[in-house]
């Protein structure tokens, strides 16, 4: 078995089909851990096969087409996520398996699951698993694959694929800091390989010194496939407009190391939220007030009071660094709960992520950093400990609202915190 993940082509004969096709038809088999992505019921054979007969030339010039939004898109809910992110839309009359490959950036989860029993269709797709890799393993393992294959190609004497024509490019892109930045943000954006007006990239480029890159990264990240790019120069006057003055150095401090071998964006959240609550003597089962959340912040009091809503295209929270001693921070939400979570992820952000980034975003997108702010947030308002004592047991949805209308938080946050703890199937964050 591998130790991440592997591509196993073994190749085997084609009668019919374009030359490539021929030449790139194998027996394709993909591991990740314990786990073979590509096991199945094999309706001809009345058996379990774990290598199914498929065209491993269609899935590296899907790889290689979709590599950069493979590598750093976000999960996001859209036929335009699909097409780039799910095998099953590889198509060419093959049966792909239902895998979908997810990025936050800094790592890449395969989620395989089972795959429908039809009439007279002659593979069924058996594994349901979750196989979380590193970025780097995702790109290693994809590079070797793809390689593979142009060998092959060559071997059969089959010269001028698009394939080759794809990879190269991508593989300039990758050596050419400034388009391998483009592609990048590109990909954030939900869009493919040039597709952004160039004059429209660069003036969202353009912004990346008042925010800070990795800023701007996780703007381009939140965007919604289809709607229009948000404009930066306008968040940011809104942010010095109507952002409430806090001063940072009145913000609580980490005195404790955080732990250098977690891993999981969630891991890193709970584990910074457990820390700043031990040290700050807090009561597990109390729930923080408003007043002690602010004063944690640096913030007024009045922070979470409503404030008017930002205009629609800009669907975050953020902070804007304008001194040592004055941040101005623009809440998205505007229910309580909303706004308390929405504090408590800043604070996150500024405990875990060392920046001199101008802005800290507080976005909606499933990026690293992002899924690590929701983290500390759930824990530091609702500790898990405390959540699972409430619940005795009992994980009905009345239940988990109660215990949510306790903390103070939205009855998303007990869910996830309760899915993230094994307590309850993943489906169910879709559910409510």
């Amino acid at each position: 078995m591998p130790e991440r993940w592997s591509i196993t082509p073994e190749w085997a004969q084609l009668e019919t089909g374009s030359p490539e096709e021929r030449a790139g038809f194998a027996a394709l088999g993909i591991y990740a851990y314990d786990a073979c992505l590509t096991e199945g019921h094999d309706r001809l054979l009345q058996s379990i096969r774990r290598d199914p007969y498929l065209s491993a030339y269609h899935f590296a010039e899907w790889l290689a087409w979709n590599w950069w939004r493979l590598r750093w898109e976000p999960h996001k809910k859209s036929p335009e996520w699909e097409l780039s992110h799910a095998m099953a839309s590889i198509g060419g009359g093959y049966i792909w398996p239902n895998i979908h490959i997810v990025s936050d950036g800094q790592a890449v989860t395969l989620v395989s699951k089972p795959t429908p029993e039809r009439a007279r269709t002659p593979y069924r797709y058996i594994t349901d698993s979750v196989s979380v890799i590193t970025a780097a393993d995702f790109e290693s393992e994809v590079d070797l694959f793809i390689e593979a294959v142009l060998q092959r190609l060559q071997t059969r004497q089959v010269a001028d694929s698009n394939l080759s024509d794809i990879w190269q490019h991508v593989l300039q892109e990758r050596q050419d800091p400034t388009l391998s930045m483009h592609r990048k943000l590109e990909a954030l954006l939900s869009e493919d390989p040039g597709e952004v007006d160039e004059a429209l990239l660069n003036r969202f480029l353009s912004n990346g010194e008042a925010t800070g890159q990795t800023a701007l990264e996780e703007i381009a990240a939140n965007r919604i496939p289809g709607k229009a790019v948000p404009d930066v120069t306008r968040l940011l006057e809104l942010g010095h407009e109507r952002g409430a003055v806090t001063n940072p150095q009145d913000c609580v401090t980490l005195r404790t190391p955080i732990p250098g071998d977690l891993d999981a964006a969630w891991k890193v959240g709970t584990r910074t939220a457990q820390l700043l609550r031990a040290q700050e003597n807090m009561d597990q089962g109390v729930a923080i007030t408003n007043d002690r959340l602010a004063d944690m912040y640096g913030a007024p009091r009045n922070i979470f009071n409503s404030a008017e809503p930002l205009e629609p295209q800009f669907d975050l929270s953020f902070v804007l660094s304008e001194s040592k001693q004055r941040n101005r921070v623009v809440l998205r939400s505007k229910w309580d709960t909303g706004r308390r979570f929405e504090i408590a992820r800043l604070l996150g952000d500024t405990l875990i992520r060392v920046t001199n980034d101008p802005m800290r975003p507080a976005t909606r997108s499933d990026t690293y950093r992002q899924k690590v702010q929701r983290a500390f947030a759930a824990e530091l308002l609702s500790p898990f400990q405390a959540v699972e004592t409430m619940l005795n047991g009992d994980y009905s949805m009345e239940n988990q609202q109660d215990v949510a209308h306790y903390f103070q938080v939205s009855s998303l946050t007990i869910r996830t915190l309760l899915v993230n703890h094994k307590r309850i199937d993943r489906s169910e964050l879709d559910g409510g």
